[in-house]
């Protein structure tokens, strides 16, 4: 008989698991940094699609506007990123990373890898390489199921009919 939902092997839970875990080693690798992972979360965002919307990021980070709105407050105040006025729409504010938070995400970056190569260690280089491939596969199906175009990850923005301010 296969594994079932009361099993610590069933595949929901170990990819819950998984994710709660590389979480958890990343959070104590960069908590000396005085970031936490929301933090970090905003700069990778930013630096993949600068100059996004405050509502914008909002929804990559899956946050209500307020809560986001409190965390770049807070790191507007401590010169992680700036508003700008869009060009077009002057109610709306960008937001872009200042140089010294480019600089900061790019060595975060580096933690980053280093906590994915530490989890994916175990595995041969060509079985890490069909795991990349099967995640993206399952990603993109469970894009698929939700709706979910790539924007909550910093892909391509959402269409239209989605929150830009």
């Amino acid at each position: 008989m296969g594994v079932g939902p009361n099993d610590d092997d069933y595949i929901g839970y170990v990819l819950s698991d998984v994710a709660r875990l590389m979480r958890t080693v990343f959070d104590r690798r960069v908590r000396e940094l005085g970031l936490t992972r929301g933090q970090w979360l905003v700069l990778t965002r930013l630096t993949r699609r600068p100059g996004a919307s405050q509502t914008e990021l909002a929804d990559m980070l899956e946050l209500d506007r307020a809560s986001a709105g409190r965390m770049i407050d807070r790191m507007e105040l401590g010169g992680w990123l700036e508003r700008r006025p869009d060009p077009v729409d002057r109610r709306i504010k960008r937001l872009h990373l200042t140089p010294h938070a480019r600089g900061v995400h790019a060595s975060l970056w580096k933690v980053a890898e280093a906590t994915v190569d530490d989890a994916l260690a175990p595995l041969s280089g060509k079985e890490r390489r069909a795991f990349e491939r099967m995640a993206a596969a399952v990603k993109r199906r469970l894009q698929v199921l939700t709706g979910d175009d790539g924007a909550s990850s910093g892909g391509e923005p959402r269409a239209r009919g989605a929150a830009a301010s």
